[in-house]
Parts: structure tokens; sequence; C-alpha cells
């Protein structure tokens, strides 16, 4: 059975935690970084950008700058501005500032935007093993410009995954998280820890399967759950094994469209798929 050969290569990267035959960890390409005013954005007001299914806002002024302007009945998303005032050390007679209060100030999502084209809506994703799966589920899947703080997010909401990276590796872990949904149901109230252990263990067990930069990325596969495994206290090879089962049905269910895992594929459905 095609399945069998999931089992055997999830024992192999096992095998490769418990002995500590891993590779170092590689750069991992990124597309280019957008270089927007709200790149240097604090995190809370990048987050309500990515919570309104955006990477890049800005005011009516901001986008006349880049010979753009807001479409005709756009609503406008809120940031917070910090206010100072200035006041004078009455000892060294030095000027300082410090924080008053917090404004609101309104921003237009590129998305609500027309005109010239930025360089980095011209990024295009290679064309990736298994992206026909997530066009089943009717995820969609789009090119975002490069960020130091991830490399790539799958938004259950929209049903849409971000990849900053044409890394396949990177698709499937994105894709690995769409899949445990189906599987466990809503991720929201789910340990962070393991389901991040769930979707990079399956993603490199894809690439060993389907993929081509196993190895090269098995080093990274390994920082990243070492990561996790660590805020659950356990090693990486026992929290591998914690979740085994659980990635399983991830990997059938990303290969085969079949929830139920191992069990429900039949020898017929195996050669076929």
């Amino acid at each position: 059975m095609q399945n069998d050969k999931v089992k055997k290569v999830l024992d192999q990267i096992l095998q490769a935690f418990e002995s500590g035959e891993i590779p170092e960890a590689i750069k991992i390409a990124t597309f280019p970084m957008i270089d927007s005013p709200c790149s240097r954005w604090s995190f809370n007001n990048r987050l309500i950008l990515f919570l309104n299914g955006t990477n890049d806002a800005r005011g009516f002024h901001g986008w006349k700058e880049v010979n753009r302007s807001v479409s005709k009945g756009a609503k406008a998303i809120y940031i917070l501005v910090p206010c100072f005032k200035k006041k004078v050390d009455e000892n060294t007679g030095d000027e300082e500032r410090y924080l008053t209060y917090f404004k609101t100030a309104p921003v237009f999502r590129v998305e609500d935007t027309e005109g010239q084209e930025l360089e980095y809506q011209t990024i295009e994703l290679p064309e990736l093993p298994l992206m026909e799966r997530a066009r089943e589920w009717g995820i969609d899947v789009k090119a975002v410009a490069g960020d130091t703080r991830y490399y790539g997010y799958y938004a259950s909401n929209r049903k849409e995954i971000g990849l900053a990276s044409p890394d396949e590796a990177v698709f499937f872990h994105e894709i690995s998280h769409a899949a445990d949904e189906r599987v466990v149901g809503s991720l929201r109230d789910r340990e962070k820890s393991l389901k991040e252990i769930v979707a990079e263990l399956s993603a490199h067990t894809l690439c060993r399967i389907i993929g081509k930069t196993a190895d090269a990325t098995l080093g990274n596969s390994y920082q990243y759950i070492a990561h996790y495994a660590s805020k659950l206290k356990i090693n990486p090879h026992k929290a591998c094994l914690k979740v085994l089962s659980e990635v399983e049905q991830v990997i059938n269910l990303v290969i085969y469209n079949d929830v139920k895992g191992a069990s429900s594929i039949q020898p017929e459905q195996a050669k076929a798929a």
C-alpha cells in the first residue's frame, strides 16, 4: 500500500531525530521584503493589518505618493498612533519626550486601492506540489512580500495561505495546518506548540514523499520542532511521537483527501492515488 510509505518515512525522520544525525539548518529563501511605511509599524499595528486581511495599508496621501488612490466606498481601518509631549529636565536642561496617550488614525488596505502596480504585487508563486489540494478545499494561495517574522501563514477565517517564500516546505507547513483543522476541528483553542509540531512534522514528511528539499531542510524542521517541544518540556523525539497519529491523518488527507487516515484507504485506492 502507498500508505505504508507514509509510516516508513515518519519512522526515518524519528530515527534521525533520535540519533542526532541532523544536518545544519539552512536559510530559507524569501521573496523581496516589502518596502512600505507599515513595515516599520509596531507589532500591534501590524497585527491589526493581518487581522484585516492585508500586509500593507496607508493613508490617503500615502497612497497618492505611490500613484494609487482609494477605491470609492472603501472603508478605513484604524491603527494606534502614540502621542508624545516634551519636557525639559530641570537638572540637566535636556529636552525629553514622554508618551501621554494614543489616538487612532485611518488607513486603507492595498486591496481597497487602485492605480500603479506596486513592486511586490508582481510576485508570482511557482506551481508547487499539492497546490491543487488547496484549490479543492477552496483555499486561496498567494505570494506575500518577504518578512523576517514568518515565512508563511494560514488564515482559517479567510481560507487563505500566504507564502513569503517559494520553498515548497513552507507551503506544505501551511497546508498541513489547513488539513489538521479538518482532522481535529478548529485550531483556535488548540495548544500552539502542538499544532506547530504537527504542521512541521507533516511538512517535512510530505517533502520526503513528494518534494525535493527534505534533506536540506531537516535541520530547520528539527530546530522548529525542538523550539516548540521545549515549551512542552519534552524532547523533539517525544514531541513527534506524541502527535504521530494525528500527523498520519494530516498527511493522508493532504495526499489522498481522506480524513479517516490509513485504515480507510484500500489498496486499490492507494494505487490510484
